[in-house]
């Protein structure tokens, strides 16, 4: 499934929700400010928490004014979800990377699952939030569903390159796999349960074997 790093949403999708990701890609590559203040807020809030974190910390440690991150993020909000949203978007980077070993697109479908427990837990920022503040994390994640469309996006954009390359069948409701495999993921990082241990990398790949590949209609 090689692909570009960028998530890429189908043209029926509405122009604000295209013109918004294409705006999370591209403006850390065009405006240097933004990117110091992302990384800045990113060090804050790993630091201190995202509760206990103010804007005028944010602004203190990117050595910028208040004027001007709020030029750049109208809110705390906003900024929060924008630090979430390149968190996310590096993931994606890994993703396309820890996939490539794969050989059939079962293999593709456990690596894929593993990894994205593994990147989401271990993220400085993602994994802290997951322990310290998962409410808050939760209304990022599920809040108005953005964040979550955009990996059902970009989960879909991996199985619609399996189906030309006929590894998939051609009548699989893509999206709407694409939303059940993410929201089983998102499930486990939210609503960690005793049965599973989230560590156990090879657990992880046997429920993925046995439960979601069966979902392309591929036996593990």
């Amino acid at each position: 499934m090689d692909s570009p790093p960028h998530v890429r949403i189908p043209a029926s999708e509405s122009l604000l929700e295209r013109a918004f990701l294409e705006a999370v890609e591209r403006a850390d590559e065009v405006d240097a400010v933004r990117t110091r203040l992302l990384d800045a807020a990113y060090e804050q809030f790993c630091r201190s928490g995202i509760h206990r974190s103010s804007m005028e910390e944010v602004a203190r440690r990117a050595n910028l004014s208040r004027v001007t991150l709020y030029r750049r993020f109208e809110s705390k909000d906003a900024l929060v979800e924008q630090v979430l949203l390149r968190e996310f978007r590096r993931y994606f980077d890994q993703f396309l990377i820890d996939i490539r070993t794969a050989r059939t697109v079962a293999d593709r479908i456990v690596l894929g699952f593993v990894s994205s427990l593994r990147a989401i837990r271990t993220n400085a920022l993602i994994g802290g939030l997951l322990d310290a503040e998962p409410t808050l994390l939760a209304g990022s994640l599920v809040g108005d569903g953005r964040m979550l469309a955009i990996a059902r996006q970009f989960v879909a954009a991996q199985l619609r390159r399996e189906r030309r390359a006929g590894t998939i069948p051609h009548e699989l409701n893509l999206e709407l796999t694409a939303e059940m495999m993410v929201r089983i993921a998102a499930s486990f990082l939210m609503v960690p349960t005793d049965i599973v241990d989230l560590d156990d990398e090879e657990q992880l790949a046997a429920i993925a074997r046995e439960f979601i590949v069966p979902m392309i209609g591929q036996r593990g």
